[in-house]
């Protein structure tokens, strides 16, 4: 393991020993931080897959009613229908953090229906309007969650390669250097402690 390229004196040694205690306790909060996002991580993978198998469900739903409603009414009446409804939801993107990472929190809410006129519409319209509506809405928490975990992975990854650096790179080249330190300064004083022995025995000649 290479070592810090600094003089091996007694206050760099007490510099070394003050900053290898914060990179160790810096390492165990990172370590603290990675076991919490890969819970978070679990937890939300959970929640995604949850959401994508009910996405699949209303997506299908969804365009069955669209498909039956198009072959009873027709492009041309379908359009006509659909012009100036206004969509019936309400939706709110809003910062939101766990552990540190932002992500949009998306709040989709269904409102009533609008009412449409009876001529030239099928009693399948408003049924595959109320089906939209919920493929929205659950779309809106899917893309809430996709987005959170991936940026949830994100950090993680970034967090681990941190703990990485100062566990096996970091912190081990400055135990490398403290005991680089320590033997030279132990070496100087063995070497002053015989010097002053030899002068002793000189003098006492």
């Amino acid at each position: 393991m290479q070592r810090l390229k600094l003089p091996p004196t007694k206050s760099t040694l007490l510099v070394l020993k003050r900053k290898v205690t914060f990179l160790e306790l810096g390492s165990s909060l990172l370590e603290r931080k990675k076991e919490l996002l890969t819970r978070l991580v679990y937890e939300r993978l959970k929640q995604y897959r949850a959401l994508r198998k009910d996405a699949k469900i209303t997506l299908e739903t969804a365009y069955y009613w669209l498909g039956l409603t198009h072959s009873r009414m027709g492009s041309c009446s379908l359009q006509q229908a659909a012009l100036g409804l206004t969509p019936p939801l309400k939706i709110k993107i809003l910062p939101k953090s766990s552990i540190g990472v932002q992500h949009p929190a998306v709040t989709a809410e269904r409102l009533p229906l609008q009412p449409v006129s009876l001529m030239g519409t099928d009693s399948s319209f408003d049924e595959t309007r109320h089906h939209l509506a919920d493929m929205v809405v659950i779309l809106a928490r899917l893309g809430e969650a996709e987005t959170a975990l991936w940026r949830l992975l994100e950090e993680q990854r970034k967090t681990q390669k941190r703990v990485n650096a100062l566990k096996y790179n970091v912190i081990p080249k400055y135990h490398t250097t403290i005991n680089f330190i320590k033997s030279t300064l132990e070496e100087e004083e063995r070497n002053t402690l015989f010097q002053i022995k030899l002068l002793r025995e000189r003098s006492q000649t």
